[in-house]
C-alpha cells in the first residue's frame, strides 16, 4: 500500500518487476559454476575442445532487463572450431571440415563433411546428466539450444554451443550458432550488450527501468504477445537519440507507448545488421497491439493529471488499471 504516487512506483518496482539482488547473484554463481562443469567435458576426447574465451551470456538476463519470475538464464558455450572453415548460403551456413584429424569430426553429417549442429546439440545434453544436482535436459524445440534444470534452481539453463568466426574484410567477426536444421547462423551477443549499456548510460541510467516495466506491462494485456527482443528494440530506438530518461517511469510512459503504437506498425531492422527485419507479427498483430499502446497512454495521461492536481488515490487507482492488481493500493 501506498498514500503516493512515488512511493507505489518505489514498492511495485522493488516488490513486483525487478529481479531481487540476492536473485541475481546467485543466478551468477550458479551460470559460473555451470560453465564450470561443461568446460570439465573436454577431458573426454568424444568432446569437442573449448574456447572458454568466447563463453558470453546473452538474452534479457545478461542485458539486465529480465523482470520477475527468474525462469531462464541464457549462456553461449565456446567451442574451437580447430581449423575448419565455414560457407555461407542464402540459407544456412556450413561448418565444414577436410580430412584432418580433429575432435570435431566426430560430429558431422553423415552425408557430409560439415558438422551438424543437432549432434553437437544432443552430444551436450547426454553429458549434462553427469553433472551433480542434474534434474532433466532436452533439446529445445527448435533445436537450437539445449534446456537444463537443475534439482536446485527455480530457473532453467539454456544452453547454445557456438563458434567464433575470424575477423573479416570489414573487420567483423561473428558467432556461429545452431541453426534449427543441423547447420549454423550468425548472432553477434556482444552487440546487443554494448548499444543497451551505452544508450542506458547515455540516459542517466534510467533507461533500464523503463524497460523492464514495458516489459510487466505486456504481461498483464490481453493482446498480442511481442517478442522480448523486438520490444527492447523498439525501446533502444526510441532512446538512442535522446539524453534524458527520467528517473520516475511513469513519467516516461505516455511519450512511450505513443511512440510505439506508431512504430510497432513498420518494419524494425535488427541493430546487428544479420537477421533483417525483426518484426514478424502479421498486420493484425501490428494493429490490435498499436491500438492497445494508444489507449494506454491515454491512461497514463489520466494518471498523470490525478497525480498534478494531488489527486492521488485517483492516480493510484489509474495506475492499477494500467499496470494491474499487484500494483500497490493506496492506503
Amino acid at each position: 500500500m501506498a498514500t503516493t504516487v512515488t512511493n507505489a512506483f518505489i514498492e511495485f518496482m522493488s516488490d513486483v518487476v525487478n529481479l531481487k539482488k540476492s536473485s541475481t547473484d546467485d543466478a551468477r554463481t550458479s551460470r559460473n559454476w555451470l560453465y564450470e562443469k561443461l568446460s570439465g567435458f573436454e577431458s573426454d576426447d568424444s568432446s569437442p575442445k573449448n574456447y572458454p574465451e568466447i563463453h558470453i551470456g546473452f538474452g534479457s538476463f545478461a542485458r539486465r532487463t529480465k523482470i520477475r519470475p527468474l525462469d531462464d538464464i541464457d549462456l553461449m558455450f565456446g567451442l574451437s572450431a580447430e581449423g575448419c572453415t565455414y560457407t555461407i548460403y542464402s540459407d544456412r551456413i556450413t561448418l565444414d571440415t577436410d580430412d584432418s584429424p580433429r575432435r570435431l569430426n566426430n560430429f558431422r553429417h553423415s552425408d557430409s563433411q560439415t558438422i551438424s549442429s543437432v549432434r553437437i546439440l544432443n552430444h551436450y545434453k547426454n553429458k549434462l546428466q553427469d553433472i551433480p544436482q542434474y534434474q532433466k535436459a532436452e533439446l529445445k524445440r527448435n533445436q537450437e539450444a539445449i534446456t537444463l534444470q537443475l534439482t536446485t534452481k527455480t530457473w532453467n539453463f539454456d544452453i547454445v554451443p557456438c563458434f567464433m568466426t575470424k575477423v573479416d574484410i570489414y573487420g567483423r567477426s561473428y558467432y556461429l550458432i545452431p541453426d534449427g536444421n543441423g547447420n549454423w547462423k550468425k548472432t553477434d551477443p556482444r552487440i546487443d550488450k554494448i548499444r543497451t549499456s551505452e544508450i542506458n548510460v547515455k540516459n542517466n541510467g534510467n533507461m533500464l527501468n523503463v524497460i523492464r516495466v514495458v516489459k510487466y506491462w505486456q504481461t498483464t494485456k490481453s493482446m498480442p504477445a511481442i517478442g522480448s527482443y523486438l520490444l527492447e528494440t523498439l525501446i533502444l530506438n526510441y532512446y538512442e537519440n535522446r539524453t534524458t530518461c527520467q528517473q520516475w517511469v511513469d513519467l516516461e510512459l505516455e511519450g512511450l507507448f505513443n511512440h510505439l503504437s506508431t512504430y510497432i506498425r513498420y518494419s524494425v531492422n535488427d541493430h546487428k545488421e544479420i537477421q533483417g527485419d525483426i518484426n514478424d507479427l502479421s498486420y493484425d498483430a501490428r494493429e490490435k497491439i498499436s491500438q492497445k499502446f494508444s489507449s494506454e497512454a491515454l491512461k497514463v495521461r489520466e494518471a498523470r493529471d490525478f497525480e498534478k492536481n494531488d489527486e492521488q488515490q485517483k492516480s493510484i487507482n489509474k495506475w492499477r488499471e494500467i499496470f494491474g492488481s499487484d500494483f500497490p493500493t493506496f492506503g
